[in-house]
């Protein structure tokens, strides 16, 4: 009885998003006050009946109840209590319903918080997340149902995945969920500007901490799942162009021009079209990925579904939500054009050509990503893009991303001379010469043209993040006063670029110095990798609690001194008898030591055991950079300007919204 409470829960849910999506709509187009006041207690009450809908699965998933096809398919009673939790998302259905409850829980946010914006907008913007809640629940409800039952119930379930019986699971995708739906908020701003014709600075203050706090989830999920893929698959890489990890990539390139176009649209009033544009492509991505994960195209750690009925489902909402929106833009965007002008040398300009980089940037991982498919699609033929595409490809790109992110700070709004702009900046890049250069003839191993010029962009952003910290402490007569007076927002621009400094140092140096070595050793056999010495000691079997394995000892000298004893274990899963590699992973802010553990050649206690060996100096520095831009992120959301609040008494002022502190 319980799972069919789930199930209509959600019916009711879907109801509730149809008058969520029409009567706050209708009330904004014909300005009915009582119609926009509907927003918010929907928005409430759709939560509420999403959230017991989880809820009721959880439950199921904790009680192992296995009469439920997607429990009985997904968990197993061996299973501890983390991974029955997190195995609620762990295939197709669970991680759509996630994908719903997230949206309530984001719709609901902008419509208690929408008091502080002007009652049509509110309205507007919940009519939009009401129409996207229809397209998923329909989904959810038609093709991807989680709560239903067969019969006979096994005893015993066919357990989760063990790739995903791992902590950063538990984080991971509830994480990247929050940023892919995250973005439908500043969609929904988008195309409530463009039915109202109405946009502002006010409106881009709005729109900017919603933005942000999208883009913060997006990065800290991508950030884990890439730890997670480094430690988890046994390969030793961070990052293997997946098309979908693709998927989750395009919507933060797209995010991160978003963040910055707005920044130009609230201080300047330009850029208006720009930034609405970007605001569409950054949700639509997130569909695709959704699409991508969902229809059975891809062959990934990540797809979930192979009935084509749900690919065609959800690539014709898909169709729908892109050709309506984009269709919209082509009609209203010309009410919304901006007679704002900026010379060459600005900061406008400077922000614009960032922003377009990354676009042009995205559309190369967009092409490598979908032409196989369409290919195959096509004429049957299977090929693979793979990591020599997008490297040759995007990593130009970036190089001047990297250097306008460092530039553009120094630059003034709307004119800027170039001799005072070369002047301010010489000092810095004399020095990001100099050190770059000499710490690549420090560092161990032969120097390359590739590590010099990674730590020439990272200490190029360094160096000007310096120059900029000084320049606002200049005239202090009181260090700590002045920092406690320079606004959150500043702070998590400094904070944000000194992550990509991590991040830039982290692939240069770890891409260049990296060490390697496979081997097959017997018990008491070493080899030297760097200036380490690794013993193989010996395997012993040892028992999970729903997996047992062989878990091998070695031995870690430096300069003939032990210095630590690594475990990597090779595990059999009692229930589906997958064998999964957990590495041994000793880290530090300086390199990481990591050993895997392969098939032993042979059944005697002295049988050879396959070995990897890792050496990857500063590659923590690539995880470490993600969180600190997360940091960035969560500083800039705190800064006092999206503290403001419209006038209620007067919606718009000559087609633009009033604001007060």
């Amino acid at each position: 009885m319980i799972p069919e409470l789930g199930h209509f829960a959600l019916i009711l849910a879907l109801c509730v998003a149809l008058v969520q999506a029409i009567i706050p709509g209708a009330g904004m187009l014909i300005q009915r006050s009582d119609w926009m006041a509907v927003a918010k207690p929907a928005a409430i009450i759709q939560f509420v009946l999403v959230l017991a809908a989880y809820s009721i699965l959880t439950y199921s998933f904790i009680a192992d109840d296995f009469s439920i096809l997607y429990v009985a398919n997904t968990s197993n009673s061996a299973l501890p209590l983390i991974y029955k939790i997190s195995g609620v998302w762990g295939s197709h259905e669970g991680s759509l319903l996630l994908w719903v409850f997230i949206l309530s829980l984001w719709t609901v946010a902008i419509a208690i918080y929408g008091k502080r914006y002007p009652t049509d907008l509110t309205a507007g913007i919940v009519s939009v997340l009401g129409f996207i809640s229809i397209g998923f629940l329909l989904f959810t409800l038609f093709t991807s149902n989680p709560f239903i039952r067969h019969f006979p119930s096994p005893l015993d379930g066919a357990d989760l995945n063990p790739l995903l019986q791992d902590p950063v699971m538990a984080i991971h995708p509830p994480m990247l969920y929050m940023g892919y739906v995250g973005f439908a908020i500043p969609f929904a701003f988008a195309i409530t500007a463009l039915v109202q014709g109405r946009l502002d600075t006010a409106w881009a203050r709005w729109v900017r901490p919603w933005t942000l706090g999208a883009w913060v989830c997006l990065t800290a999920g991508i950030t884990l799942g890439s730890w997670w893929a480094y430690y988890e698959l046994g390969w030793g890489g961070w990052w293997f162009w997946d098309p979908v990890e693709n998927a989750s990539f395009m919507p933060w390139l797209v995010g991160t021009a978003l963040i910055h176009s707005l920044a130009v649209t609230e201080k300047r009033h330009a850029l208006r079209n720009w930034t609405l544009l970007l605001a569409i492509i950054s949700f639509s991505l997130s569909l695709l990925g959704t699409f991508l994960v969902r229809s059975g195209v891809l062959t990934s750690v990540h797809a979930f579904a192979a009935d084509p009925t749900r690919g065609i489902f959800i690539l014709i909402f898909l169709g729908l939500v892109v050709g309506i929106s984009f269709t919209l833009f082509a009609i209203r965007s010309w009410q919304l054009r901006t007679t704002t002008t900026f010379s060459l040398v600005s900061r406008e300009m400077a922000l614009m050509t960032n922003s377009v980089f990354l676009l042009i940037a995205m559309v190369t991982i967009l092409l490598g990503t979908l032409y196989p498919l369409i290919l195959e699609a096509l004429t049957g033929d299977k090929i693979s893009v793979g990591a020599p595409y997008f490297s040759r490809v995007f990593i130009p790109l970036m190089v001047p991303v990297v250097f306008l992110m460092a530039v553009g700070p120094f630059i003034r709004w709307l004119d800027q001379a170039m001799k005072d702009l070369v002047t301010r900046l010489t000092k810095p890049a004399v020095v990001t010469v100099v050190v770059a250069t000499l710490l690549v003839f420090i560092l161990p191993g032969k120097a390359t043209g590739v590590a010099w010029f990674g730590l020439l962009l990272a200490f190029w952003v360094l160096s000007t993040c310096i120059v900029l910290i000084k320049h606002r402490l200049r005239n202090s007569n009181n260090v700590w006063q002045s920092l406690t007076q320079i606004p959150f927002g500043w702070y998590g621009m400094i904070a944000a670029h000194l992550g990509l400094v991590f991040v830039v140092v982290g692939i240069a140096l770890s891409s260049v110095y990296s060490q390697e070595l496979d081997v097959y050793l017997t018990p008491g056999e070493n080899r030297t990798l760097g200036e380490y010495r690794f013993e193989f000691v010996g395997v012993e079997r040892k028992a999970g609690p729903n997996y047992s394995a062989d878990v091998g000892t070695v031995d870690v000298y430096q300069n003939e001194q032990q210095i630590m004893t690594l475990y990597p274990e090779k595990r059999i899963y009692n229930v589906r008898q997958n064998i999964m590699t957990e590495a041994a992973i000793h880290s530090n802010l300086l390199r990481d030591l990591y050993v895997s553990l392969g098939e032993a050649r042979g059944n005697t206690d002295t049988a050879a055991w396959s070995v990897r060996l890792y050496y990857k100096p500063f590659i923590l520095w690539i995880w470490l950079g993600g969180f600190v831009m997360v940091l960035g992120g969560l500083l800039a959301l705190f800064d006092r300007r999206y503290r403001m609040e419209v006038k209620q008494k007067s919606l718009s002022v000559g087609g633009e919204y009033v604001t007060a502190n």
